[in-house]
């Protein structure tokens, strides 16, 4: 048997054009579970974060889709610690940040083991934070029609989200992964992406904002809690 032919030149990999659009609560709530457990990484650097999960893309511009939270009587501080961290992210040159909107409500609500003879219902305080999902696949789609990206990464694991993927990979031939910072895995997700990868726990703790930075308002600390 003859010896393989070697390639005349060396083989390179091809830089691509890389977007990432964040979807801020479903990043939040995938780090509360190693908050559990006593691992802190909500102070968390996304251009650090991306060079780490996708060292062979250009970053070209990262979006962060999120709304303002409004603070809940056993949580004071938290709308502050948010706004703290708004502010770390604007320091990333390449970001940006897209608000949807908070909402709180007073509903009455089944309990799942009501007392006998007692109330069934409980009233309770129900928050729910919208239009970030529309948000990250408006941008989505309205930088692929742009020709603004190779490749598109999603931090997020919300299955909602195929139908714009299928969108880019199908009408506009261009790649899309996903990178999930939850610990579920979603199989829809998995079908319609280039890649799908868990966000490794290495990457979280080597991609910390440091614990004092600054901006063009002064100095930003990490918050109290974080």
């Amino acid at each position: 048997m003859w010896p393989p032919v070697m390639a005349a030149f060396p083989l390179f990999e091809v830089t691509l054009r890389a977007s990432v659009y964040v979807d801020g609560f479903n990043l939040y709530y995938g780090l509360k579970h190693y908050e559990r457990q006593g691992r802190l990484y909500k102070w968390l650097d996304l251009a650090a974060l991306c060079r780490a999960e996708l060292p062979n893309d250009a970053i070209q511009r990262i979006r962060y889709c999120t709304a303002l939270i409004q603070p809940r009587l056993m949580n004071p501080q938290q709308d502050l610690r948010q706004q703290t961290y708004l502010r770390a992210l604007r320091t990333i040159p390449n970001l940006s940040i897209d608000y949807g909107h908070f909402l709180q409500s007073h509903v009455w609500m089944p309990l799942r083991h009501p007392p006998v003879g007692g109330n069934p219902l409980v009233e309770v305080v129900k928050t729910e934070e919208k239009g970030s999902d529309v948000n990250l696949a408006t941008r989505l789609l309205c930088d692929g029609f742009a020709g603004d990206y190779d490749i598109a990464v999603i931090i997020s694991n919300d299955s909602d989200l195929c139908m714009p993927i299928e969108v880019v990979r199908k009408q506009l031939k261009r790649q899309v992964g996903v990178l999930n910072p939850t610990q579920r895995f979603s199989s829809a997700l998995r079908r319609v992406t280039t890649f799908y990868k868990k966000i490794r726990e290495t990457s979280l703790a080597a991609s910390q904002f440091p614990p004092m930075l600054r901006d063009a308002q002064g100095t930003i600390s990490t918050p109290a809690g974080w």
